[in-house]
């Protein structure tokens, strides 16, 4: 099984969340939370901020832990064939931003950010990041733990 450790922005302002489109090498479009990858030795708190920096083009500020969330997803179900079982880490965090212009990223993945009103999200195709995410920012549960979100239709992995 490989294993990812990631962390998520979750920015809610005025009853919009910050969105961002990924596009896979297929040419499929997903939306999702910016975030990504916590390299080798970095902390999760300053990954988040270089992940909205480079893929929204915005400074970010981290305002509170929102929780944590991990999933497996089977091997069957993996984008590529022949990949084993992943497990996915994800730290959310809410966050504000504080300056900068919303940009694709360059020689990136993500080829729009967008401010989305929370109701509309319901509609996109979107990783089950998304709701995972706002369900964290909605409740706020002590335990920082919310139930997984399940895939399919609209909802990808």
């Amino acid at each position: 099984m490989s294993v990812r450790l990631a962390a998520y922005a979750v920015c809610v302002e005025g009853g919009r969340v910050l969105v961002a489109r990924h596009v896979s090498p297929k040419g499929e479009s997903t939306w999702t939370l910016p975030g990504g990858r916590v390299e080798h030795g970095e902390d999760p708190f300053d990954a988040v901020i270089r992940e909205v920096a480079e893929e929204t083009g915005c400074e970010a500020v981290v305002e509170r832990l929102l929780g944590v969330d991990s999933r497996v997803i089977p091997a069957a179900e993996r984008a590529v064939p022949g990949l084993p079982d992943h497990q996915n880490v994800g730290v959310f965090y809410q966050v504000r931003i504080t300056g900068g212009h919303l940009r694709p990223e360059p020689d990136g993945d993500i080829a729009e950010s967008v401010w989305t009103p929370v109701p509309d999200v319901a509609r996109l195709r979107r990783s089950s990041l998304v709701d995972i995410g706002l369900a964290l920012a909605r409740s706020r549960p002590a335990t920082g733990h919310v139930a997984g979100v399940p895939v399919g239709g609209l909802i990808q992995h």
